[in-house]
């Protein structure tokens, strides 16, 4: 069977279902491996009604969706033939254009729904609630509330704004030193030989305290007035005191 170019076509189609006349005739484009263009239906339009001949024993509303685009085949086929493109009035379908465009929208769905089955036999799904939305029950009572009710509260709560007096100082915040710290660890090393890291703290510390509490403890260290000691990590730093001093004695510090 030869073309309208003239070429010979050495293929046979072999595929007896289609899942409707678009799905054939892209089959037959994408196996002679041309574009979706008018003169590609044109080419394949043999092929296609000798799969039309196979479908005699169908049923008329099974092969009537077939035959409307053969004709539509045909007829572009005859107007390839033609020495020059027929003359078409204003307004006028052009037909080949009309079935390429048709054609090149069912490969977009066709590539889609393969891409969304794939996602399917991987497992990608979603799942939307079915389930009605929980009802919250209200736990704000407003049976009593009425209108002079709710005025008087508003007044009350905007006269205690009124009433605040501006700010006269600003208050900063208590103020922590390392000497401070060393002589808390003195005191408390001076009623007996160990302490643990914590017990200085004080139920609350802030973080300020806490640092400045390690700082002193580090100048102490490295005084050699205190041996400290962590058996893990995270866990309690163990101090011991290595030799006395005096309550009055003043230990030059680098940083305050």
């Amino acid at each position: 069977m030869e073309n309208i170019l003239g070429r010979q076509v050495n293929y046979t189609v072999h595929t007896p279902v289609y899942e409707g006349p678009l799905d054939l005739l892209l089959d037959l484009i994408e196996r002679a491996e041309l574009d979706i263009t008018t003169l590609s239906l044109a080419m394949v339009t043999d092929q296609y009604l000798a799969y039309i001949h196979g479908l005699e024993q169908a049923k008329a509303d099974e092969i009537s969706a077939f035959l409307v685009i053969a004709a539509k085949l045909l007829q572009i086929k005859s107007e390839a033939l033609l020495p020059r493109p027929p003359a078409r009035e204003p307004g006028e379908e052009d037909l080949g254009q009309s079935l390429v465009d048709q054609l090149k929208l069912y490969k977009r769905f066709k590539e889609i729904g393969a891409w969304l089955d794939a996602r399917q036999q991987a497992g990608l799904r979603t799942y939307l609630r079915v389930a009605p939305p929980p009802k919250v029950e209200g736990k704000l009572d407003l049976s009593n509330l009425t209108l002079d009710r709710l005025v008087a509260a508003a007044e009350s709560a905007f006269a205690k704004g009124q009433k605040k007096e501006p700010l006269a100082s600003v208050i900063a915040a208590p103020k922590i030193t390392i000497r401070e710290k060393i002589e808390l660890i003195a005191k408390r090393l001076g009623e007996k030989e160990h302490a643990r890291f914590r017990e200085l703290l004080g139920e609350k510390p802030t973080r300020l305290e806490i640092v400045v509490t390690f700082l002193a403890l580090l100048e102490l260290v490295k005084r050699y007035r205190v041996q400290a000691r962590q058996e893990k990590l995270f866990s309690d730093i163990e101090i011991d005191r290595l030799e006395e001093w005096k309550d009055d004695e003043d230990i030059e510090l680098e940083f305050e």
